[in-house]
């Protein structure tokens, strides 16, 4: 079956006004009032206006690449919202019913809270998230509305993962209230050994991903797909634990119900495959799922409009391929597991829009770059943090958050040279004429600027001295 991607793209082209009447006059010293579409001036005129030309269409596209970019985030944080909020829900229910079959059931309750507790992390980095696009949406400048939303990345990574865990680590417990409830005979003991187990192999990922640490979260969404692999072994080893423990005590009917319950139950939809709602889209070779869910192949399945939405995020440089390349091996399933995004089929790799361009934006760093780490140029100033606070620049918005990297002679050079004292004495240094044009703004406009109209002064300083709308966390947690 082939992948199609269809994008609609929709735009404003100017159109060049046609010849004869109505075309602008334009004065002329030698001729007077001369017809602007006349030979001798026709080719002084298209010399004019390719440039604006040109320029019209620059700006179209990027004002295009934003709203899809935008639209890409919003899809991927509704994904993770109602993933969120179905789990708020349900692991209560579930720890509800656990306690009703009394016992040693409350033995489990820490399990059930652990699950709960990873709920107020995702909902503040969905609301960052949110908060960044809806400024995104309303500031002008097109190019600081994809450096806005590329902000979003860490907060969107880290909610996408820790909900994939949080659904698994969903899975684990309908799976202990199951053997309560139907394997009496695997100890209570065994299944508490179990689950304090998984837990420890869940617990250093949610707590890299609720740091929302640019670094730590990118290493552990691109480390997924063998996190994930363990996880499902250790689901795997108490079904069949539970399973074996039955079969001993004669229980060999009660087994097999046992295992076909948890098969209806268990809602591993990140570990193994399954057919999306909105039509599946088929990339790569055959799969064939073997009687012990293992994987046979590398045929995956997956939407078109996730593909697209993956693509979008991939090529706005919101999140790298890496961890794209993960997601869609969580997806197929254990066959992939292990394997870099390199080695995916070359039609999924070209769907996500992997190519050295991508790839190239995410080589920052001591790693990418294989050299001493660049440093961070604070877009806004630090000296000047309660001037920003008090118009609005707090929460998602706040300045540590508008970081950029650097090569350390752009940043000296901006700065006034390697000697910051000296340097703030040149009137071209960035904090000082910065802020010197956003005061100047304020005069003029007799009143405080809102955080929109400092976007929009300060996208254009950036375009002056060349600073790429790349936006990285400056802050250490």
């Amino acid at each position: 079956m082939l992948l199609s991607l269809v994008m609609l793209v929709t735009g404003c082209a100017s159109q060049s006004p046609a010849s004869g009447a109505g075309r602008p006059l334009r004065y002329s010293q030698r001729d007077g009032l001369a017809d602007d579409s006349s030979p001798r001036h026709s080719g002084t005129r298209e010399r004019r206006d390719r440039p604006r030309e040109n320029e019209a269409e620059a700006i179209a596209d990027s004002q295009q690449r934003a709203i899809q970019t935008r639209q890409a985030v919003v899809a991927a944080v509704d994904k993770v919202k109602g993933s969120t909020e179905e789990l708020s829900s349900a692991i209560p229910r579930l720890a509800a019913h656990t306690r009703g079959l009394g016992g040693n059931a409350d033995l489990f309750t820490r399990y059930f809270d652990y699950g709960s507790n990873q709920m107020p992390w995702l909902r503040d980095a969905l609301r960052g998230t949110a908060t960044l696009v809806e400024v995104s949406e309303s500031v002008d400048d097109p190019d600081m509305a994809v450096g806005l939303l590329r902000m979003t990345g860490p907060r969107l990574q880290a909610a996408m993962a820790g909900a994939m865990l949080l659904a698994t680590w969903f899975d684990v417990l309908q799976l202990a209230d199951a053997v309560l409830q139907q394997c009496p005979y695997y100890s209570v003991e065994q299944l508490l050994t179990d689950m304090d187990r998984v837990q420890k192999r869940l617990g250093p990922a949610m707590t890299a991903l609720s740091s929302l640490e640019p670094g730590r979260v990118e290493a552990t969404a691109a480390a997924m797909p063998e996190l994930m692999g363990k996880l499902t072994q250790e689901f795997s080893t108490i079904r069949e634990g539970a399973r074996v423990a039955m079969e001993r005590t004669g229980q060999v009917i009660a087994a097999a119900q046992f295992i076909e319950m948890v098969a209806l139950v268990s809602t591993l939809r990140v570990s193994l495959p399954r057919l999306p709602p909105s039509g599946p889209v088929l990339v790569g070779a055959r799969l064939a799922v073997g009687p012990g869910g293992v994987m046979a192949g590398s045929h995956l399945v997956v939407s078109a409009e996730w593909v697209e939405m993956m693509r979008q995020l991939v090529q706005a440089g919101v999140i790298s391929m890496p961890v794209a390349s993960a997601a869609v091996r969580v997806h197929a399933g254990q066959v992939l597991m292990a394997q870099s995004h390199r080695d995916l089929p070359k039609g999924v790799r070209e769907a996500l829009g992997d190519s050295p361009e991508v790839r190239g934006m995410h080589e920052t760093g001591r790693a990418g770059a294989g050299m001493a780490e660049a440093p961070k140029h604070h877009v806004l100033p630090r000296e000047h943090r309660k001037w920003f606070e008090q118009r609005g620049f707090t929460g998602a918005m706040d300045i540590d958050h508008f970081c950029v990297r650097l090569e350390r002679a752009h940043h000296e050079s901006i700065h006034g040279g390697g000697n910051w004292k000296l340097g703030r004495t040149w009137p071209g240094e960035w904090n000082q004429r910065l802020m010197e044009v956003l005061r100047e703004a304020e005069v003029e406009a007799g009143r405080m600027l809102t955080r929109n109209e400092i976007l929009k002064e300060v996208a254009k300083r950036m375009r002056d001295y060349r600073i790429p709308m790349s936006f990285t966390s400056g802050r250490k947690r």
